[in-house]
């Protein structure tokens, strides 16, 4: 069964039209990148796929529900996470508690459980603090748990957005340029990250201008330009397509 489907999704800012008409599929398992030139309409897209922006017509199914316009959280909650480009951590928080925030299904976020410390409550806030440090050593981030997250360098920001949403323990994963701004070595180490989650079964579909990196990565490519769906395919197909190379690659 295809894990998510969208069809016919339109979004329009006043007379700007930014994404006009996009369908496409994901299977799971898959690792898809999704490219084109600035203003193509790819991060609004994966906003309205992912609840942050309400779609203007059309419709997203995932895992077999029409999840259209459901509020991001909701999403999130059932599988269907994402990051941004511009990465969101709490920077007065540290690193550990910014971790630790999406943890599903606590019993403290309840008033009793959290006023009377229920043995509940204590148990699974044990449970969350090993899972977010068994993320922190997969990243090798935990020796920051105890510092702020604003001190972290952009790319352990970005390590850390990417263990703080493996704490819900996702069926599908959007990226929002995740090598942007990270230096050869970490992106190296990102990619070898993101190989070793879609070898345990995770799905995801990738936003990035580091054609390089990304067509390595991916099964296949999918190709916006003005808002529309240009061309879907493999990498090499992709790639020496005239029409790809005529409105992004020759650019």
């Amino acid at each position: 069964m295809t894990l998510l489907a969208v069809d016919s999704l339109h979004r329009s800012f006043g007379s700007l039209v930014a994404v006009d008409d996009v369908s496409f599929e994901i299977e799971p398992g898959e690792v898809v990148g999704m490219i084109g030139p600035n203003g193509a309409g790819k991060t609004t897209t994966f906003n309205c796929v992912s609840g942050v922006l309400d779609s203007d017509a059309g419709t997203v199914t995932f895992d077999g529900e029409d999840v259209t316009n459901v509020p991001a959280y909701e999403l999130a909650r059932n599988g269907l996470v994402r990051t941004f480009q511009q990465t969101r951590e709490l920077s007065t928080m540290t690193v550990e508690a910014n971790v630790l925030l999406p943890t599903p299904a606590h019993p403290g976020e309840r008033a009793w459980h959290a006023i009377t410390r229920s043995e509940a409550s204590q148990q699974r806030e044990r449970e969350a603090r090993e899972q977010a440090m068994e993320l922190l050593d997969v990243f090798d981030i935990r020796s920051k748990a105890d510092e702020y997250a604003g001190t972290l360098s952009g790319g352990q920001r970005k390590l850390l957005e990417l263990a703080r949403a493996l704490m819900l323990d996702p069926t599908m994963l959007m990226l929002d340029e995740p090598f942007a701004g990270v230096n050869p070595t970490l992106t190296t180490e990102l990619v070898a990250h993101l190989e070793s989650l879609n070898d345990d079964g995770l799905t995801l579909l990738i936003i990035e201008h580091e054609l390089e990196t990304l067509t390595d990565l991916v099964d296949r490519l999918i190709v916006l330009t003005d808002g529309r769906v240009l061309a879907s395919g493999t990498p090499a197909e992709v790639t020496s397509n005239e029409e790809v190379i005529d409105a992004y690659l020759g650019n």
